[in-house]
């Protein structure tokens, strides 16, 4: 006698049993398209510095940045997003060579541009605290705090200043209470209706961000958790999204990536703008350092911890394995 059926019945390990039968069924990819490679000029230098905390990344030359850029193209990388180290000796209250035409970031974008066109997003950091002398990113005031409205007043004039240099995408990320508006009325004044926000919307006082003050030469004395927001909230998160998007934000951000996914989901299936998300310095040097251990897979962990995030509902993803990653997946 023939006996049909067994239990369990539905085995859902039938969709796994080879990596063409998972391939297949795979309900998350990562495309060379979504990633967006962030990236360091630094003023005066003639070879690339090494950081220390961020194994292989460096603070480029203005000629080994137009490589990276390059190199992004080939890989089918969407976007770079570039962050100018200044001198520290131009440094100052206000962050004058954020403004300066001939400040290393505008230098910068300049460069890339006339590298790569429009085949590559060129988008630029809109933020003083590389180029301050006490690190914030903002103007403080008499009393040492930042001046959320006089600081709107610099980023409108920055915003104009990284237009003309050539930035197709400006990303404001000091946190400011409407710093998107004010830009977009920047930018249109000069007739730039054509440059897109990139809003750092949700941008937390994460301890995650250590590796990043050594990539941009931070001189920052304190802290920001006066104006970055709180990682135990999350409707203010909430509250940040509508008003940035009622302000005119093209995209929005959700930075760090990795520890927010849950925030990361509620912005994505919030809005009906592009998302994107910055793996940040802190989450790249953790699986750089676990790997030098050998105690994790790093090439299985770097594509790991991007699908997660591209799962929670992003499109885009800042990291900067952006290029190795998206020659990787060219090559499958």
């Amino acid at each position: 006698m023939t006996t049909y059926g067994s239990f369990p019945g539905t085995r859902p390990r039938r969709l796994r049993t080879t990596p063409a039968m998972r391939r297949m069924v795979a309900e998350t990819r990562l495309h060379p398209a979504d990633l967006i490679l962030p990236a360091f000029v630094r003023e005066g230098v003639s070879e690339p510095v090494p950081i220390e905390a961020m194994p292989g990344v460096v603070q480029h030359t203005r000629d080994s940045l137009k490589k990276a850029a390059a190199e992004a193209v080939a890989a089918g990388v969407s976007g770079i997003m570039l962050f100018g180290v200044p001198e520290e000796s131009k440094k100052d209250a206000v962050g004058t060579a954020g403004t300066d035409p001939d400040g290393i970031l505008q230098v910068a974008l300049r460069d890339v541009r006339a590298e790569v066109g429009d085949d590559l997003l060129v988008m630029s950091d809109l933020c003083l605290d590389e180029t301050t002398d006490h690190g914030h990113c903002g103007v403080l005031d008499e009393h040492g705090r930042v001046d959320n409205d006089a600081t709107l007043e610099r980023y409108a004039e920055m915003a104009q200043v990284q237009a003309d240099a050539g930035a197709h995408v400006v990303g404001p990320s000091g946190m400011m209470d409407g710093q998107i508006g004010v830009i977009r009325d920047a930018l249109d004044q000069i007739g730039r209706e054509d440059v897109a926000i990139l809003a750092y919307t949700v941008k937390y006082a994460s301890a995650f961000y250590g590796p990043f003050r050594e990539a941009v030469g931070s001189s920052l004395k304190g802290d920001r958790k006066t104006y970055q927001q709180d990682p135990a909230n999350l409707r203010e998160s909430l509250r940040e999204l509508a008003l940035d998007l009622e302000e005119g934000a093209d995209m929005v951000m959700v930075k760090p990536a990795g520890p927010y996914l849950d925030i990361l989901a509620r912005v994505s299936d919030a809005v009906d703008v592009p998302v994107a998300a910055y793996q940040i310095s802190g989450e790249y040097s953790m699986i750089e350092a676990a790997a030098e251990k050998g105690w994790i897979d790093r090439d299985r962990a770097i594509m790991e911890s991007l699908t997660g995030i591209r799962r929670a509902g992003t499109r885009n993803i800042l990291t900067y394995w952006a290029t190795e990653v998206a020659q990787k997946l060219g090559r499958q």
